[in-house]
């Protein structure tokens, strides 16, 4: 039997740590919670998760702190939680890396599927498929990309990315030369329980860029048919 994920769950409000604790555990999940930043990039320095579920405003390091340092040492899928009146908050931590955010008040069965679709997306997206196949390894000039282990290469230079950034990265470079709209990238990358506007996917097409390009100055394979959305250019 497969071992389920462990999720680290960081909010100041105890009330939110006790109940999602409880939710998540009874669907099997291993729980770890924190009530601030702090206390959680010890933690997380010292034992990784497999996913993050990070409050935005906290005490002694807020949310987008800790994500910026996280980010620093690991690719671990982050969600955020946030306000209804955080939106400049919600673009910029997808800007920084987040994976998906998710607005206070919520429901604990929205929490748990919103974990349950990162997840998802984390691994082959067929479970049953022969190993040969969900271990192939996309190759497009000089990108390469591994989805079974989740690696990334620039010119033999690793780049790495979050689990949203590689899903949008492969449904692009699948097809060399096709235009994706925002609609099929946000198919690719999200679950179809999960809500995302057309700027989040232009968050994650700016952060992909950006990453390159610090390991290559000239990249510009990625190209914007404004009013359209995006593909990878054709070798």
């Amino acid at each position: 039997m497969k071992e389920k994920s462990t999720i680290c769950l960081v909010d100041d409000e105890r009330n939110i740590l006790t109940s999602l604790r409880m939710a998540l555990e009874a669907e099997g999940f291993k729980v770890r919670t924190y009530n601030d930043g702090k206390s959680a990039l010890e933690a997380l320095t010292e034992e990784p998760a497999d996913l993050g579920v990070f409050d935005i405003k906290m005490p002694q390091m807020d949310g987008m702190e800790l994500l910026r340092r996280v980010r620093q040492v690991s690719d671990m899928p982050v969600i955020f939680l946030t306000s209804k009146d955080e939106e400049i908050d919600e673009l910029f931590g997808l800007k920084m890396g987040a994976d998906d955010y998710i607005a206070k008040p919520f429901s604990q069965r929205l929490v748990v599927e919103r974990i349950k679709a990162v997840i998802r997306r984390f691994q082959p997206k067929d479970a049953n498929a022969p190993a040969a196949e969900a271990a192939r390894i996309l190759e497009r000039g000089q990108l390469k990309l591994d989805p079974e282990r989740h690696t990334c290469h620039w010119d033999n230079k690793p780049v790495t990315l979050t689990v949203t950034e590689f899903l949008i990265l492969q449904a692009l470079a699948t097809r060399p030369g096709v235009v994706k709209t925002r609609d099929a990238l946000m198919d690719a990358a999200y679950d179809d329980q999960v809500y995302v506007d057309d700027r989040t996917i232009d968050s994650h097409i700016k952060r992909l860029r950006k990453k390159f390009k610090q390991v290559d100055d000239d990249f510009d394979v990625i190209e914007t048919l404004y009013g359209v959305g995006y593909r990878f250019k054709e070798a």
